[in-house]
């Protein structure tokens, strides 16, 4: 597993350690940051289910203003850990070391506003998913900015809703047994300021 692209290019980047884990591969990785690339400059990201860092770190590596890492494996978290510190990232990032439901309820009481939105939960868990873009699409709407991105990776073969409150899929994109769903705020629908 390496760094894709920009300032961190070609870096190698390590998996966690003694959990099951399904990283995402470089080449669908790759397939995600051609799409979220005008969205990255000066972005504040979340790397929800964050595993690795892989997807956060490729965000900061191109051009991302701020990521938050939201993991509550400790292997997990010791990778994240490892990744940034090899990498020499030692600012622009926060790590939230608890579930995602907890973690967008605080981004949400501190005011908060993402811009672009990566979730990447076990993919057996169809609840995780169900809730994250629940939360995203009502609870915790306020988190995102007007024009956000919310990206969900999924198993090609489990179609996720079309709608959660607010937020709407536009577009699905898949590449061997994976697919990325994409989101966005329903047209004329903005989060209140």
């Amino acid at each position: 597993m390496r760094v894709i692209a920009g300032e961190f290019r070609s870096r190698a980047l390590e998996a966690p350690r003694g959990i099951k884990t399904r990283p995402t591969s470089d080449r669908l990785r790759e397939t995600l940051f051609n799409v979220l690339a005008p969205f990255l400059e000066g972005a504040v990201v979340a790397d929800l289910y964050a595993g690795s860092g892989a997807i956060g770190i490729e965000a900061l590596s191109r051009g991302a203003r701020n990521v938050i890492f939201v993991e509550k494996a400790e292997p997990a978290l010791k990778a994240i850990r490892s990744n940034l510190s090899a990498l020499g990232i030692r600012g622009g990032y926060a790590i939230e070391a608890r579930s995602v439901a907890i973690a967008l309820r605080r981004m949400l009481a501190a005011g908060k506003r993402l811009n672009v939105v990566v979730l990447d939960p076990p993919y057996a868990d169809a609840e995780e998913y169900a809730l994250t873009l629940g939360l995203l699409g009502e609870e915790c709407s306020e988190l995102l900015a007007p024009d956000a991105v919310m990206v969900a990776e999924h198993e090609k073969r489990r179609e996720l809703n079309e709608r959660y409150g607010q937020i709407v899929r536009y577009r699905v994109l898949k590449q061997g047994d994976a697919a990325l769903s994409f989101y966005r705020v329903e047209a004329g629908l903005t989060p209140p300021e």
